[in-house]
C-alpha cells in the first residue's frame, strides 16, 4: 500500500548544465512528482557519473566534473530540489568551482517566481551557509562533532552537508574498495561513525548537544521575530493593504490589461477594415508625396552646385586680373638698375647695353640685338623656349575656362526657377491629396477614435495598478519569507524538545540501531543470492562482516555487493525509522566487477544477478511512498527496470543522445586512453 505524505528532507527533481546557447537537463520526475527509482543509463564515458557528480555539486560538493567537453559547453550548474516538499533551485557556476551558490524558492520554468538569495559554500558553519540550509531540512542543524569523540574537552566542528553525503551517494571510487570506511584517514573514519549516530540520533552527549541546538535555535528564533516584527512595520507604513491581501492570490489586474490589449487589437483591425475603401487615395497620396521629395530634392542640388559654382567663377576672375599685371609689370618696370662694377666697384659711365651682339658689361656674346638691356632679355634672347611662362597662352585658358563657368551658372541660375516652381506645385499636390484622404477616412476613423482614448487611459490606469499589486506582492512575500522561517524555526525547536524529553540511553539506543542495520544487511545478501552467507554483521565500528571475516579479505566482486548491502542496509533503516537522513541516495556502478569494468570476479558474476538487486530495491521502494528516492547510474540495468531509465546514453551518433553533452560526439581525449583504462571507468 503506497503512502503519501509531505517527503521531508531532501529530494532530487531535475538537473540542469546551461550553456551558452543551449541546455542539457535530466529529469527525475514522472507526472510532476518526483520518481521514486530513476536510472541513468549507457556505454562507458558517456556521462552517468558526472550526473550524480553535478547532483553533489549542486548541494555543495568542493568539485564538479572537469572533462574537457563540459568545459567548453557548460557555464552553471543548476539543480532543482524539494526542501521539506518545497521546490528550490540552487545555482553554481561551473569552470573554477564556486564558492557561492544561489537559491531561489520555485522551478527552474519560473525564474522570477522568488528572490534569490546568495548562500556562500563554505565555511559549512556558518549560518547563511548552503550546507546549514540544507541540514536544517533534515533536522541536523547546528550539530557539532568532537574531533577527538571519546575526549569531553575535545574541539568541536560544525556538522557539514558534505559529511552527510557519505550516507547519500555511493561513487564509483568507494563501490568495492577496501578503503570504503576511510580506514586510511583516521579524522574521515571516526566522522563517519559520528555522523551515522547523529543521523540516527544514538551519538554520545546528546543530551549536552540537544540543548546546544536548542538554545542556538532560540536565539535565532527570537532574531526572526524580531525582523519579522519590524518587517511588518516597515510594511505598515509603506502600504497596509499588504497586511491584509493573500500574497498567493492573482491579482485581476494582469487579466484587465491583457483585456484592454485585446480590445485595442480589435478597434485597430476594425478601422483597418473600415477604411479598406480608400486604399485608392492612400496610394495616390503616396506617390504624391515620393514627386514632392524628388523635385525638392532636385532643387536642394541644383543650389548646392550653384553655391560652389560662385566662388570658383570669382577665383578665375581674379587669377584673370593677376595675370594681366604680370603682362604689364615687364613694360612698365625693369629691376635691372646697375650702376657701378661689381669687380670694381666703379661708377659705370652707361647703363648695360647689347653692342654689336655683345652684352656691355660681361662682353657675352648674344643674339641680335641693340640698345639697353632690361633684366632677363638676354636670357630670353639666348634660351625663349627654357621655363619662361608664357603670359599670353595663361591669359586664354583662364579666359575659356572662365567663360565656362559663367555659362554653366547661368545655365543652372535660368533652370533653378523652374524647378522650384515643379517643387512648389509638388507640394501642393500632396498637400491636396492628403486632404482627400482625411475627408474621405474622417468619418470612419473618428467613431473608433474616442473608444481608443478611453481604452489607452484605462489602460495607464491599469499599469499603475499592476506596478503598484507587484509593490505589493513584494513586501507580501518578503514577509513570507520571515514568517515562513520563523514557523520553520519553531517547528525544528518543538522538534528538538521533543527529541530532548524522548532521550533514552545513548548507548542501548545505538546496540539496537546496529542490531537493525546488520539484519538488513544479511537480509540484502541473501536476497541478492550472495554465494555460502554466513554470518553477516555490521560491527560496532560499522566494519561490514561475512563468512565471520571483514570486508577487506573478500574478492573484488564480493566487496561490491557488500558496500551496496551496507549503503542500503543505512539508508533503508534510516528511511523506515525516521532518522535525519536527507532521503535520497545515489549509487554509481552497482555492477562494478559484475561484469562491467574492472576485473571480472567470475565467483560472484555467475552466483549474482543484478536482477535480483533491482528488484529488491523496487519492491522496498514500493512501500515507501515519497520517504525515499534511489537515483542508479549503470551501463546495462536489466529490462526489469526499463521504465525507470529515464536517460540512456547510447554514445554513437545514430542513436542520440550521444552522451550528457549531447553535442559533444568526439573526445580526443577518451580515444588517446587506452582501453584496460577506459574499461575502468
Amino acid at each position: 500500500m503506497t503512502v503519501v505524505q509531505t517527503p521531508q528532507g531532501i529530494r532530487i527533481r531535475r538537473l540542469r548544465l546551461a550553456g551558452i546557447d543551449r541546455t542539457y537537463d535530466v529529469d527525475f520526475t514522472s507526472e510532476g512528482r518526483v520518481r521514486n527509482l530513476s536510472v541513468v543509463a549507457g556505454a562507458f564515458s558517456s556521462g552517468k557519473t558526472a550526473v550524480l557528480e553535478f547532483i553533489a555539486y549542486g548541494l555543495g560538493a568542493k568539485r564538479h566534473p572537469r572533462h574537457q567537453e563540459v568545459l567548453r559547453k557548460v557555464r552553471s550548474c543548476v539543480l532543482e530540489v524539494e526542501l521539506s516538499g518545497e521546490p528550490h533551485v540552487i545555482e553554481r557556476s561551473v569552470g573554477e568551482p564556486s564558492r557561492t551558490a544561489y537559491v531561489r524558492r520555485g522551478t527552474i520554468d519560473t525564474p522570477d517566481a522568488a528572490f534569490t538569495e546568495a548562500r556562500p559554500v563554505d565555511p559549512p558553519g556558518s549560518p547563511d551557509s548552503l550546507s546549514t540550509l540544507l541540514l536544517s531540512h533534515c533536522n541536523l542543524e547546528g550539530v557539532q562533532l568532537r574531533e577527538a569523540p571519546t575526549q569531553r574537552e575535545s574541539r568541536t566542528d560544525p556538522l557539514s552537508f558534505r559529511d552527510l553525503m557519505w550516507l547519500a551517494f555511493l561513487p564509483n571510487e568507494r563501490v568495492a574498495d577496501k578503503n570504503f570506511l576511510f580506514e586510511n584517514d583516521r579524522m574521515r573514519k571516526h566522522k563517519l561513525r559520528q555522523v551515522v549516530d547523529v543521523v540516527f540520533g544514538v551519538h554520545d552527549d546528546r543530551a549536552v548537544e540537544l540543548g546546544n541546538r536548542i538554545q542556538a535555535l532560540e536565539s535565532r528564533l527570537n532574531h526572526a521575530k524580531s525582523d519579522l516584527s519590524a518587517a511588518r512595520a516597515f510594511v505598515a507604513e509603506q502600504d497596509p493593504t499588504a497586511l491584509d491581501n493573500n500574497p498567493t492570490a492573482q491579482h485581476p489586474v494582469e487579466q484587465e490589461l491583457a483585456a484592454i490589449n485585446n480590445q485595442l487589437a480589435a478597434i485597430d483591425q476594425q478601422a483597418r477594415a473600415a477604411t479598406d475603401f480608400a486604399a485608392r487615395l492612400r496610394r495616390s497620396h503616396q506617390q504624391a508625396a515620393r514627386e514632392d521629395r524628388r523635385a525638392d530634392a532636385v532643387v536642394r542640388d541644383r543650389e548646392t552646385q550653384l553655391a560652389r559654382m560662385m566662388p570658383l567663377r570669382a577665383q578665375y576672375a581674379d587669377d584673370l586680373l593677376k595675370l594681366g599685371m604680370l603682362a604689364q609689370a615687364k613694360q612698365l618696370f625693369d629691376p635691372l638698375r646697375v650702376t657701378t662694377c661689381p669687380a670694381c666697384l666703379s661708377q659705370l659711365p652707361t647703363p648695360p647695353a647689347a653692342v654689336n651682339g655683345h652684352c656691355s658689361l660681361c662682353r657675352h656674346e648674344l643674339n641680335p640685338v641693340d640698345g639697353e638691356l632690361t633684366l632677363g632679355v638676354g636670357a630670353e634672347l639666348n634660351a625663349p623656349e627654357e621655363g619662361q611662362l608664357d603670359v599670353a597662352a595663361e591669359v586664354r585658358s583662364t579666359k575659356a575656362r572662365l567663360k565656362e563657368i559663367t555659362a554653366y551658372i547661368e545655365d543652372l541660375d535660368s533652370s533653378l526657377a523652374g524647378l522650384k516652381l515643379q517643387s512648389e506645385q509638388a507640394r501642393l499636390v500632396e498637400e491636396q491629396t492628403a486632404a482627400a484622404l482625411d475627408e474621405a477616412t474622417a468619418p470612419t476613423v473618428s467613431t473608433y477614435l474616442a473608444a481608443r482614448d478611453d481604452l489607452h487611459r484605462q489602460r495607464e490606469s491599469a499599469l499603475r495598478r499592476l506596478e503598484q499589486s507587484r509593490s505589493t506582492a513584494k513586501l507580501q512575500e518578503g514577509l513570507a519569507k520571515r514568517t515562513a522561517a520563523v514557523s520553520r524555526l519553531e517547528g525544528q525547536l518543538a522538534a528538538l524538545r521533543e527529541e530532548l524529553r524522548a532521550l533514552g540511553d545513548a548507548t542501548r539506543d545505538r546496540d539496537a540501531v546496529i542490531t537493525r542495520i546488520s539484519a538488513r544487511y544479511g537480509a540484502l545478501l541473501r536476497t541478492w543470492q550472495y554465494p555460502k552467507v554466513g554470518m553477516p554483521r555490521i560491527a560496532d565500528d560499522l566494519t561490514p562482516f561475512v563468512r565471520g571475516e571483514s570486508y577487506h579479505e573478500a574478492s573484488s566482486g564480493a566487496r561490491t555487493l557488500l558496500t551496496l548491502a551496507w549503503q542500503l542496509a543505512v539508508f533503508e533503516i534510516a528511511i523506515e525509522s525516521g532518522a535525519a537522513h536527507p532521503g535520497f541516495l545515489m549509487i554509481d556502478s552497482p555492477q562494478k566487477n559484475l561484469g562491467h569494468g574492472g576485473q571480472l570476479d567470475a565467483v560472484i558474476a555467475d552466483a549474482v544477478s543484478i536482477s535480483d538487486f533491482y528488484h529488491h530495491l523496487g519492491t522496498w521502494l514500493a512501500d515507501r511512498g515519497t520517504r525515499a528516492q534511489l537515483i542508479v547510474a549503470d551501463n546495462s540495468p536489466p529490462p526489469l527496470v526499463e521504465n525507470d531509465v529515464v536517460v540512456r546514453y547510447s554514445r554513437s551518433e545514430d542513436r542520440p543522445p550521444y552522451g550528457l553533452i549531447d553535442d559533444e560526439t568526439e573526445s580526443p581525449e577518451t580515444e588517446a586512453v587506452p582501453e584496460p583504462v577506459r574499461r575502468a571507468r
